[in-house]
C-alpha cells in the first residue's frame, strides 16, 4: 500500500518536549508495514528539513516563504494541503492521510484501511484521547478537533478535490476540521468513523513554548470562519458547517455501524450540553 501522509512540524529547538514528540511521530509511521511518504509543507520553519534528511523516511518537502502569508500569520493548511494533493494526483498513491505531527496512532491502522473496499471513502477517529499538560482527559468527555483523516480517492475525486481548493482559504489555527468534513459530504465519500476499530492519541502543545493563547486562538478562528462561509456558499453547501460547528459535525458523519458502547455515551453527553451552549451564546450576545 502506498501511503501520502500529510503533516508540518513544529520548528525545532523552541520545545524540548515538542521537539521529542514530533521525533516520536515519525518513528512511528516508520514501523508501519506500508510504502509511506511523507507531504511537508513549511513556513521558513526551522530545523524542519534538517530533522527529516536525518530521519531514514520518504517525504517530499515544500517550503512556502512566510513573506507569502498574510500578515503576522505562522502557517496556511490551505496551502498545506494544495500542495498535498497535486502531488497526490501526480504519484501513484493509494491513500492520502492528514494528520498532527503530535498523534499516535497504532501501525494497525494499515491493515484497516487495506480492507477498505470502497473506491471514495473517507475514515477518521473521533474523539481522539487526549493528553493535556501531561495529564489525560476524562474518557467520556466530547473532544474538539479531528486530527486523522483517510482519504481513499478515485483519480475523479482527486481532481475534484483539487478544484474545490482554489475557492480555500486557511490560516493559522481553527476551522480545518469542517473544512474536512465538508469536502467529504461535496464529494460523496463514504465517511466511517474509526473510533471503535483503533484509538488515537494527541499530545496537546503548551501555549507558552510557541508564544500563544487563548485569545489568539479566538481570532484566528473567526478569520477562518469568514473565509469558510465564503467557501460553502460558493459550493452550495450547507453554511451550518460553520454556525453549526461539532455538533452539526457529528450529526453529519453519525452511522450506527460505528458505534460502540463507549462511543454512544459520547455522543449522548455531547448533546445533552447543546440546550446549555445555546442558552450561553444567546446571553453573551451583544
Amino acid at each position: 500500500m502506498k501511503i501520502l501522509w500529510q503533516v508540518s512540524f513544529r520548528p525545532f529547538g523552541k520545545s524540548k518536549i515538542n521537539d521529542d514528540i514530533q521525533k516520536k511521530f515519525v518513528e512511528n509511521i516508520k514501523k508501519m508495514k506500508a510504502d509511506i511518504t511523507l507531504s511537508v509543507t513549511q513556513f521558513d520553519d526551522y530545523g524542519v528539513k534538517n530533522f527529516l534528511n536525518k530521519s531514514n523516511i520518504k517525504f517530499k518537502y515544500f517550503n512556502v516563504p512566510k513573506k507569502k502569508l498574510p500578515s503576522g500569520s505562522k502557517y496556511s493548511n490551505s496551502m498545506m494541503l494544495s500542495n498535498s494533493i497535486k502531488y497526490f494526483i501526480s504519484k501513484d498513491f493509494d491513500y492520502f492521510i492528514f494528520s498532527n505531527a503530535d498523534v499516535f496512532i497504532s501501525k494497525n491502522i494499515v491493515k484497516i484501511l487495506s480492507k477498505q473496499i470502497h473506491a471514495d471513502y473517507m475514515g477518521f477517529v473521533y474523539p481522539n484521547i487526549l493528553i493535556k499538560n501531561g495529564r489525560k482527559h476524562e474518557t467520556f468527555l466530547p473532544h474538539y478537533g479531528i486530527d486523522f483523516i483517510a482519504f481513499k480517492l478515485s483519480k475523479k475525486k482527486s481532481l475534484m478535490f483539487h478544484k474545490l481548493l482554489k475557492d480555500y482559504k486557511q490560516f493559522d489555527w481553527g476551522v480545518i476540521d469542517n473544512f474536512y468534513i465538508s469536502i467529504g459530504d461535496k464529494l460523496d465519500l463514504k465517511f466511517e468513523n474509526l473510533y471503535k476499530k483503533i484509538k488515537l492519541k494527541k499530545i496537546e502543545n503548551k501555549f507558552k513554548d510557541f508564544k500563544e493563547n487563548r485569545n489568539w486562538q479566538v481570532k484566528s478562528w473567526k478569520k477562518n470562519n469568514f473565509y469558510f462561509k465564503k467557501f460553502l456558499k460558493k459550493n452550495n453547501l450547507s453554511s451550518l458547517y460553520a454556525y453549526g460547528s461539532y455538533y452539526y459535525l457529528l450529526f453529519k458523519f453519525f452511522r450506527l455501524k460505528d458505534l460502540n458502547q463507549d462511543l454512544f455515551f459520547i455522543y449522548l453527553r455531547f448533546y445533552l450540553f447543546l440546550p446549555i451552549s445555546f442558552i450561553k451564546k444567546i446571553f453573551k450576545r451583544p
